[in-house]
């Protein structure tokens, strides 16, 4: 006789192909884990990624959906590549040519730029995002022929490299720091190297649209650009080394081992530290009750009993309450 399948809680970290959204993501993981026997399993995704975008895409599994929102919060880094030249409706390739420059900025003056771009700043999304203007998607609206009215947003840029110089390469030198006789960096003469695209690597804040990045650093620069590839690289605490491809999700759900691609609920906490608990103080956790007289210093904590994940608390002067408690089975019972 088949033994039941378990209902999973954890983590499958996608690297998403370019080409798929992420709710068809989504569905991939429902599909395999349905057909793996796992029945219906609650899932969701930690951060949309447009179609275009590839890359890591978290996925959780049963308890871990109440982290959900966390990871939408977090921070995440991306890689990807404006042209030169071309700036489209869309911001990135899918889109029609709006507008075209022969203007190619030198790969010093990008290097030059990019820290103005740093730090906090005001951007514009996209017409084409899923921002919502009087109740309706912004994209619906701009595909619709609309016009399409938003609001600047303060975003946070922790950091805009070259990706070149990101994997250790050099940085070209300035142009800005010549002082006499300097060419005119659009001169298809002067001995300038002229980019007609560039690979760059940013670590942003939550709410922060690439494609607006990249339009806003081409118009710095003198020209116009749009995206031709973009690449989530790390979401929060996972990275692209912890994610899988879609073809060994499709594995699962043909017979290899759910264990091979899941990682636990807590691996989206690595940055929480841990709180243990005895069995009593679990019970009480796990009722919403307060516990009082914990010596701990302030702040967040992944309430745990015989390594179990219990509850998110928050701990202020010696007292912990209950954030979101998880309903996972105790080793010890």
């Amino acid at each position: 006789m088949e033994q039941a399948k378990y209902a999973p809680s954890g983590w499958i970290i996608l690297d998403k192909p370019r080409g798929l959204g992420s709710t068809q993501a989504v569905a991939a993981v429902k599909r395999n884990l349905r057909e793996a026997g796992h029945g219906k399993v609650k899932v969701g995704h930690g951060g949309t990624l447009d179609p275009l975008a590839e890359g890591v895409l978290p996925i959780a599994l049963g308890e871990a959906t109440k982290l959900a929102g966390r990871m939408l919060d977090s921070d995440k880094i991306y890689e990807f590549t404006v042209q030169f030249g071309e700036e489209t409706a869309t911001l990135d390739s899918e889109g029609a040519v709006t507008a075209s420059s022969k203007r190619r900025p030198p790969m010093a003056a990008v290097a030059a730029i990019l820290e103005s771009f740093t730090g906090e700043i005001n951007q514009l999304p996209p017409a084409f995002s899923a921002l919502k203007v009087d109740g309706k998607r912004a994209y619906d609206l701009a595909r619709a022929g609309e016009e399409v009215k938003l609001e600047p947003r303060q975003v946070t840029i922790y950091s805009l490299d070259l990706a070149s110089t990101y994997l250790g390469g050099e940085v070209p030198a300035s142009t800005f720091a010549i002082t006499g006789g300097r060419p005119d960096p659009y001169d298809p003469a002067a001995p300038l190297e002229l980019a007609d695209s560039v690979t760059l690597v940013a670590n942003v804040s939550k709410g922060t649209y690439i494609r607006s990045l990249a339009r806003d650093i081409a118009h710095a620069l003198g020209t116009l650009g749009h995206v031709t590839y973009l690449r989530r690289t790390k979401a929060g605490p996972f990275t692209e080394i912890q994610a899988i491809s879609l073809d060994k999700l499709n594995q699962v759900g043909k017979g290899a081992p759910l264990e091979d691609v899941i990682l636990p609920l807590e691996a989206g906490l690595d940055d929480i530290p841990a709180l243990g608990l005895t069995s009593d103080q679990a019970e009480a956790v796990r009722q919403g009750r307060v516990l009082h007289g914990q010596p701990q210093a302030n702040g967040l904590y992944l309430a745990k009993h015989a390594n179990v994940p219990v509850a998110l608390m928050d701990l202020e002067s010696g007292t912990a309450r209950v954030v979101r408690g998880f309903n996972l089975a105790d080793v010890a019972e």
